[in-house]
């Protein structure tokens, strides 16, 4: 009996010190956060329709949870807005941004708000493109990219509005010691969540550069090392913790992988035509990137050098992404693209769009346009690098203002 009401009690006190960790970061964090990973979600099932099913509506359900997503961002921080801005005391408001004179805001909830409205109006610009235009042939057709700006702009402000609590540093009176340390673990973690759900993004948005039958090209090379190293280094800087990039990158897998591999066990239909190839499941992207080895490289490197200035510690990090990046997936792309082994649910290199030839020549081997010279790949490795340099050395001053962001 005494056991019993000992584990009763030490229930009752870890359930309490769970909800006063949960009370101790506002509502509208969380929703930016969990918006966050719904828009990417509904793209990455969009992109699926569009390959499997074809023609979709302004409410289909992809559209929806997309819209969900950055609506609810939108909304909840809007709220928080104007609560603080009429309701507020001077502490409060001290702690947000003024604008127009009258509103307070954190920085993350005009993000959010503003990337709410964009996403929202690109629903309707898209339906009239479909409607005008019919199927796009391409992710970044001119609705899709006020999408995505919206978007991003959502998982940024969800990114931004986490690191304002994490940055300060005030303990919350109300929370120990011990429980201060697991708040800010935890919002560490949640910014931790949100740079990857962006670099997922980021990915998904490139795939038409970034896909397996690339990997044998310079290009690939060029567009990688352009586009995550600005991201990657920012936020593990900014994450506090010393294989920040590493974790990112791993959730970017698991999810992007895991969103894909769900969908391709699920039934679905063309209901547009002309029908190339006969499907009974969806469609999908293919294997997401291996970007966490060279993220785990780099950040090993990133310890070891720390005393260095950032001019030298971007020509070190970067060069180290790209030389790992190609060493890592000119293989992979081989694996991934002319192996039968990755033919199946798991890898997901059978997918293929009902739009596209089943018997295609090149479906499953690189075709002549890949065999590139070797001085095709100097110019396309030494422009990488240099491409890698200069988005290493943007993240690293970013990731030094995001540090500092506590509005």
């Amino acid at each position: 009996m005494e056991t019993t009401i000992n584990q009763s009690i030490t229930t009752e006190k870890t359930f309490s010190s769970s909800s006063k960790l949960l009370l101790a970061i506002p509502l509208y964090v969380y929703v930016s956060v969990i918006a966050s990973m719904c828009v990417i979600l509904g793209i990455l099932w969009d992109i699926a329709w569009h390959m499997s099913i074809g023609r979709d509506g302004l409410f289909s359900a992809p559209h929806v949870v997309t819209y969900i997503g950055a609506a609810a961002a939108g909304i909840f921080s809007g709220y928080q807005v104007l609560k603080t801005s009429f309701w507020g005391n001077q502490l409060e408001k001290g702690k947000m941004v003024k604008f127009w004179g009258v509103f307070y805001s954190s920085l993350g909830g005009l993000f959010c708000i503003w990337g709410g409205i964009a996403s929202l109006t690109s629903a309707p610009f898209d339906d009239w493109w479909h409607n005008t235009y019919g199927l796009d042939v391409q992710i970044l057709s001119p609705p899709h990219t006020v999408l995505l700006l919206g978007l991003m702009s959502v998982q940024m402000g969800a990114m931004i509005a986490v690191l304002a609590f994490l940055n300060r540093s005030e303990k919350v009176n109300s929370l120990s010691d011990e429980e201060n340390a697991k708040r800010t673990n935890r919002l560490q973690w949640m910014f931790i969540f949100t740079a990857a759900f962006l670099i997922t993004s980021i990915f998904t948005f490139l795939s038409e550069s970034l896909g397996r039958w690339a990997m044998h090209e310079p290009s690939f090379y060029e567009v990688a090392s352009a586009a995550f190293p600005f991201i990657l280094f920012a936020a593990g800087r900014a994450s506090n913790k010393k294989w920040g990039t590493t974790y990112m990158c791993i959730i970017f897998l698991i999810f992007h992988w895991a969103v894909n591999a769900t969908l391709r066990l699920l039934p679905a239909e063309p209901l547009l035509g002309p029908i190339h190839n006969k499907i009974t499941t969806y469609q999908t992207l293919g294997f997401p990137l291996l970007l966490f080895i060279p993220a785990f490289v780099t950040d090993w490197l990133r310890d070891k050098f720390s005393s260095k200035n950032d001019w030298t510690l971007a020509l070190i990090l970067g060069g180290a992404y790209t030389l790992v990046l190609l060493l890592t997936h000119y293989p992979f792309g081989t694996f991934l693209h002319e192996s039968p082994m990755a033919r199946n649910w798991f890898w997901g290199s059978a997918s293929w769009s009902f739009q596209n030839d089943a018997d295609w020549e090149y479906r499953f081997k690189f075709g002549p346009w890949s065999n590139k010279s070797l001085n095709e790949w100097l110019i396309g490795i030494s422009l990488s690098l240099v491409f890698s340099f200069l988005s290493t050395r943007i993240g690293l001053a970013w990731g030094n203002w995001m540090k500092q962001v506590q509005r």
